[in-house]
């Protein structure tokens, strides 16, 4: 046999899999929307949110300070992912070059997190 039909042999269980799941999908999709209930009315029409009746609409405009906090927490979460795998290969293979190469990451964003709250990014007016 050549290598590459090898190769797709090798991959064929995962091709097959990878079709069973989309038909599937498919099917769901497709059963619940023959099958299912059409009865819509106004207060289904309606947003919940935890029982309350809605006071505004959903469509008002965000601060720029909300998104930037959101992106802040975004990087300090993927941070603190990081540290993670850091911590449990520290003392078996990165020694004290990965000592100091964390420390180093940390110290950076470390600046950052002044750098942001000098100039008040962090504070919600």
């Amino acid at each position: 046999m050549l290598d590459w039909t090898r190769m797709l042999f090798a991959y064929l269980p995962l091709l097959v899999f990878l079709a069973m799941v989309v038909a599937f999908g498919g099917a769901m999709t497709v059963v619940t929307t023959l099958l299912g209930p059409r009865r819509p009315t106004r207060a289904k029409g309606l947003p919940y949110e935890c029982g309350i009746i809605p006071a505004e609409t959903a469509r008002r405009r965000f601060s720029v300070s909300f998104y930037l906090t959101a992106m802040l927490f975004i990087v300090f979460d993927v941070e603190a992912i990081f540290l993670y795998p850091w911590a449990v290969l520290v003392r078996h293979t990165l020694h004290i070059f990965g000592l100091v190469e964390m420390a180093i990451f940390i110290a950076l964003l470390g600046v950052a997190l002044l750098y942001v709250w000098r100039k008040g990014a962090l504070e919600w007016n």
